[in-house]
């Protein structure tokens, strides 16, 4: 069998087109424009780039974007403080604070601190609760990212057998947590393996959907997969590659050439799910300003 490359770059500028359209309506119904601003704290490079392509997708997508930038020294105050002047900014409707953050820093705490209702990163508690009783607000953009990806390829997870590899509070879990919903797009029997699961194989080949999220490179082998399974992998992952100038190249957690062979669709790192999850979080970000507008 070969599988379907599902595209993630084309599914992603498709989503974007339909969200600047959305933008565009709420600007000459309301005459309110959505805003999203990212935090930056430090200078790691990966999250310096990311926030960039937000930025960027947010000004083609017609929104108000903004970046700040702190010192790697910024205190956890210091933060806070920014965070609930953001709140009370009536330009931005999105508040995303890019992780991971510095360690004299508490996650927990800062993602607790931004506005419930300007969650575009849906991690607050408060989504994450409407979530799990199935009335969600935001979606946290990559779990919605994957479903996005299921559904638009005609892989409604609807009846399957889904297991996922990974137990993140970024991934895993929330995205367990969407697909079991007896909502549109889910209703799926989930299973979820981890580092403490014994023989992971032995669950990942029950499945008709395999969604790889454990950050480990080629750990989902095709002695793994079933024939005719769909494979989603999250996983981003650099490998020493002398052949390139990096020095590196970027693998998923799923060993793509010898899986594709068996799968009958799968996503490729990269090009795979990360472009959806910029995407997604655009979706977020309009939808925080529509429910402002009717507020």
């Amino acid at each position: 069998m070969t599988a379907l490359r599902i595209d993630g770059k084309q599914m992603a500028i498709d989503i974007r087109a339909e969200v600047a359209e959305g933008v565009a309506r709420l600007k000459a119904d309301k005459n309110v424009t959505p805003g999203l601003v990212a935090v930056l704290v430090g200078d790691d490079p990966a999250s310096a780039v990311y926030v960039r392509n937000k930025g960027i997708a947010c000004e083609e997508a017609g929104m108000f974007s903004e970046t700040i930038n702190l010192p790697a020294d910024t205190t956890q105050k210091d933060l806070q403080e920014l965070v609930a002047n953001l709140n009370e900014d009536e330009r931005f409707h999105g508040v995303l604070v890019q992780l991971p953050l510095p360690p004299q820093i508490d996650e927990r705490t800062i993602i607790q601190s931004i506005n419930p209702n300007k969650d575009v990163d849906g991690m607050h508690p408060v989504s994450t609760g409407l979530l799990l009783e199935g009335n969600p607000r935001f979606l946290p953009a990559t779990p919605a990212g994957v479903q996005q990806m299921l559904i638009r390829t005609g892989n409604d997870p609807s009846g399957k057998h889904v297991v996922i590899v990974g137990r993140s509070n970024i991934v895993g879990k929330p995205l367990a947590a969407l697909l079991m919903q007896k909502n549109p797009g889910a209703n799926a029997t989930v299973t979820v393996v981890h580092t403490g699961t014994s023989n992971i194989g032995a669950y990942t080949l029950q499945a008709d959907i395999v969604i790889a999220a454990v950050g480990r490179a080629n750990a989902i082998t095709a002695d793994m997969v079933k024939e005719g399974a769909v494979v989603i992998d999250v996983g981003i992952n650099r490998v020493q590659d002398a052949t390139r100038k990096s020095g590196y190249r970027l693998v998923g957690d799923v060993a793509y050439e010898e899986v594709f062979e068996k799968a009958s669709a799968i996503t490729p790192v990269p090009g795979g799910v990360g472009p959806m999850t910029i995407a997604m979080l655009l979706q977020n970000t309009l939808r925080a300003a529509e429910y402002s507008a009717d507020a």
